[in-house]
């Protein structure tokens, strides 16, 4: 029996090699377009992001390897180009040359293509696609080259998103934008997915919905796209947006397809005999609706390719379809995964589906290391039989695998209640999190709990009810607070009748607290599922003074209350070191109009502020600011928008500021974003000795150097000497009819450099001098240079690193890192910064109580 298979990745590999070990007789040969075979698709975003090092380690066998482990023969570079079924033969291009192979039975495992839309620009040099090894290097390479800084991922599916953490991880600014209305459209319901989108937002990248690509930008090379209207500038440009069958050869030739997906049976065979197909060019059923769909992923394709090789070697093998499963990464510590029907997909389906989004710990909770599910169940009301689930957190793939063996079995809720799940605290938790996830929803199928879901909060269902806050300390502004453990009878102040909505971290203690009102005779409580780790919980205060702590978290937003009135606020939105495209600023003048008093302002710390925005326009603004990729902040006790010259293209200016400064933005602004602080902390770069930033009033000030490299064996002593006539502060002097620079004086400008006619200043380094422990304001306090000269930006990032978490380690609430320095004296925190021990990832884990007032 001579089988051919076309096709040499996941399915085409798996079915040649088990084809030959059920039949040892077979005669199995490979024909493959590529020069790779079974390469890892799925691991090609974290060779971009340096996870994985080598392309080698990408390559699970060449094909000599290959041949020699399953005997199966491997033809590399040969493209089918055509099949006659009723001959059983079937054409290929091999170097320029045209062959003709004959076969018994024929395996089509040719795969997907990358979509590449039909827009102007997509053609050019630095747009890329993922799907092959050649891809994967190509674009690493890209990013490694000088002065590429941002990206855009069009597409926000699983390989946008692996792409978008994967560019993130290696320094650049990465934008994704989608048609869809959502991230991961129909794989989660909105509400997951705008709570994955927050949590990407919060790490710095960048998500715009309902952002269809119109074009690429750029003439000789992309330089951004235009999408939603809007241009958006990049260095280079992923696509990402899906695959389609790689199957045009097979057009018009009786192979029965739809939109390009070859239509198999449950045994993976089709409307021809003897021809069988598997993998990403195929159309499978979904195994709860029976329903057909395309299932581009590396399982189902191993999984297929193995089960039509039992069928086509004499064992015949049902596959019974797939349920939709994946499991991604979007951040470190934040994946992403499902298996089963949506809720909206349930509804289409015919069920009557029930819901419940709650949040709790992937292990025990005191263990180190441990971590958190955000899940939603999907089931049905009536029969409270599983369909489906959604969630977020660390070890995801735990849940989704529990729930594809239920999903399997056809397992009721109730089902999985006393399964016997392995525990121990540094695994799961007492009561697996999936099985908790089961009883909250059962509580709510049964009554015992009422609630109301993150999807209807965002509606706007909780507008006539009053928050009560659950949590262990005051929390939320505007609400009132119950002391749970001290709840001994109803409420004073509020009516049984009441509409009560009761908020906590993930929803437990709301729902103790439900428990208890309900038996003292309110009717109308609703438990919020999720509470604040899921929902964004606000207090309406229309009509009403706004309260200290609501003024707080809204400062701490960037938005800063004008004095002048008790409702209006002044928001801050951040620039790229006082950079913005042209686009940015319509939008920021349209924001104005829209949502303030239609003026803007600029802040010492090239920050934009809008001013003159009513409270109750806060939401509408920040929503519109960030969806056109802007954002607000800037305050608090933090690392602070970072400060630069323009010394990139002052004829002065010694450093790139501009990049150096973006580097600075992306690692500490937006990368340290989180990270609280004794209080602010302010960053600047100057190009040159000038100080037009005045670097030194900063808590850590850098400004480029030129350090002169004198040779007096080249001076002459020359009666008007062209060094001491170009020295702008006068330290170059003829002393003795020769040359002298004071050292101590110097402020290494390099203005010298290549102004003696003899030479004897032609050498000199750059570098960056570092000063610590500056501010301006009510105590101004002129930064110390540390004792050494950095040369290099790597240098530089490495040390503001430490600085940062040193004054974290060891400053004090409420002082400032001048303060911290005066107090230790500078000579322990230089020797400290320059060559202590500084243990970032316990630093980090310290709690910390910042003290800024602004």
């Amino acid at each position: 029996m001579k089988v051919i298979v076309i096709g040499g990745v996941a399915a085409g590999t798996k079915a040649a090699a088990k084809i030959k070990r059920q039949d040892r007789s077979a005669e199995v040969k490979i024909l493959t377009k590529g020069s790779d075979i079974s390469y890892a698709g799925c691991g090609l975003p974290y060779y971009v992001g340096g996870l994985i090092e080598s392309r080698e380690q990408l390559i699970v066998n060449t094909p000599e390897k290959y041949t020699g482990l399953t005997g199966v023969e491997v033809v590399t570079g040969c493209e089918v180009t055509g099949v006659d079924f009723s001959a059983k033969t079937l054409t290929a291009q091999r170097a320029g040359q045209t062959t003709m192979e004959t076969y018994d039975k024929l395996v089509i495992a040719v795969g997907a293509a990358p979509i590449v839309p039909s827009v102007p620009g997509a053609d050019l040099p630095g747009v890329f696609t993922m799907r092959t090894p050649q891809d994967a290097i190509d674009l690493r390479t890209a990013i490694e080259q000088p002065h590429c800084h941002s990206a855009v991922v069009v597409g926000a599916g699983f390989i946008g998103l692996e792409v978008a953490e994967n560019l993130k991880a290696q320094g650049l600014s990465v934008t994704v934008i989608d048609a869809a209305d959502q991230i991961l459209p129909n794989l989660f319901d909105p509400e997951m997915a705008e709570l994955a989108r927050r949590r990407l937002r919060q790490a710095g990248i960048r998500v715009l919905t309902n952002t269809p690509l119109s074009a690429v930008t750029g003439t000789e090379r992309a330089d951004g796209v235009m999408a939603g209207g809007s241009r958006i500038s990049a260095d280079l440009v992923v696509l990402a947006i899906g695959v389609r069958p790689a199957t045009a050869f097979l057009a018009d030739s009786g192979l029965t397809m739809v939109k390009g997906a070859i239509v198999v049976d449950e045994r993976m065979r089709t409307n021809i005999p003897d021809v069988y197909a598997a993998g990403d060019c195929v159309i499978v059923a979904n195994r709860q609706t029976h329903q057909p769909q395309v299932s581009a992923m590396g399982s189902t394709a191993n999984i297929t390719g193995r089960s039509l090789a039992c069928t086509l070697t004499g064992t015949p093998t049902t596959y019974e379809g797939c349920f939709g499963t994946g499991v991604v990464r979007l951040l470190e510590g934040l994946n992403a995964g499902r298996t089963g029907l949506t809720e909206a997909q349930a509804r289409t389906a015919g069920y009557d589906p029930e819901t419940v989004v709650c949040a709790g710990d992937d292990k025990a909770h005191y263990y180190p290391g441990s971590s958190f599910f955000i899940t939603k169940l999907v089931a049905d009301r009536v029969s409270h039989k599983l369909l489906g689930i959604q969630v977020l957190g660390s070890a995801v793939d735990k849940m989704v695998d529990v729930a594809v063996t239920g999903l399997a079995s056809g397992m009721t809720l109730e089902a999985f209640n006393d399964l016997d799940y392995a525990y121990a605290p540094p695994f799961s938790t007492a009561i697996h999190p999936f099985v908790q996830a089961c009883l909250v929803l059962e509580n709510k199928l049964s009554g015992a709990m009422t609630s109301m879901t993150p999807a209807e909060y965002a509606a706007g269902a909780a507008a006539d009810y009053q928050v009560l806050d659950v949590l262990p300390q005051p929390t939320i502004p505007g609400a009132k607070w119950i002391d749970l453990a001290k709840l001994d009878g109803p409420i004073e102040g509020i009516e049984r009748d009441a509409k009560l909505l009761l908020v906590c971290n993930r929803g437990r203690r709301a729902y103790v607290l439900q428990n208890r009102l309900q038996h003292y005779g309110y009717t109308q409580t609703k438990v919020l599922e999720g509470g604040v780790t899921v929902n964004e919980v606000k207090v309406q205060f229309a009509g009403s003074a706004l309260p200290p702590d609501e003024i707080k978290r809204v400062k701490g937003l960037g938005c800063l209350q004008d004095k002048r009135y008790p409702d209006r606020f002044n928001v801050r939105v951040i620039t790229r070191n006082g950079k913005i495209t042209s686009e940015e600023q319509r939008k920021i003048a349209e924001a104005a109009e829209l949502y303030g008093s239609g003026e803007v302002t600029m802040t010492t710390r090239l920050t934009l502020e809008i001013q003159g925005v009513p409270y109750a326009n806060l939401d509408a603004l920040m929503t519109y600011l960030n969806e056109a990729g802007l954002e607000t902040g800037g305050t608090g006790s933090k690392v602070r928008p970072i400060v630069s010259c323009k010394g990139t293209t002052c004829q002065y200016g010694l450093a790139d500021t501009f990049e150096l400064s973006q580097k600075l933005h992306d690692l500490f602004y937006i990368g340290y974003h989180n990270v609280v602080l004794p209080h602010k902390f302010k960053l600047a770069v100057g190009g040159c000795p000038n100080n037009c930033v005045k670097p030194d009033l900063n808590d850590l000030g850098i400004v480029g150097q030129r350090i002169p490299e004198v040779d007096l064996s080249k001076c002459r002593g020359c009666k008007v000497c062209q060094i001491e006539k170009t020295c702008p502060i006068g330290v170059a002097k003829l002393v003795d009819g020769k040359l002298q620079i004071d050292a101590e004086q110097c402020n290494h400008c390099g203005r010298c450099v290549s102004k003696c006619p003899f030479k004897a200043i032609e050498e000199s380094t750059y570098g960056y001098k570092v000063t610590i422990g500056g501010r301006w304001g009510k105590k101004v306090a002129e930064g110390k240079p540390l004792s050494r000269i950095f040369t290099s930006e790597e240098e530089v990032l490495a040390l503001v690193e430490r600085a940062i978490l040193f004054y974290r380690d060891e400053g004090i609430t409420g002082e400032r890192f001048a303060d911290t320095i005066a107090r230790l004296g500078f000579d322990y925190v230089e020797e400290k910064l320059l060559n202590g021990s500084i243990d970032k990832e316990s630093i980090l884990k310290k709690t910390v109580v910042g003290g800024a007032k602004c």
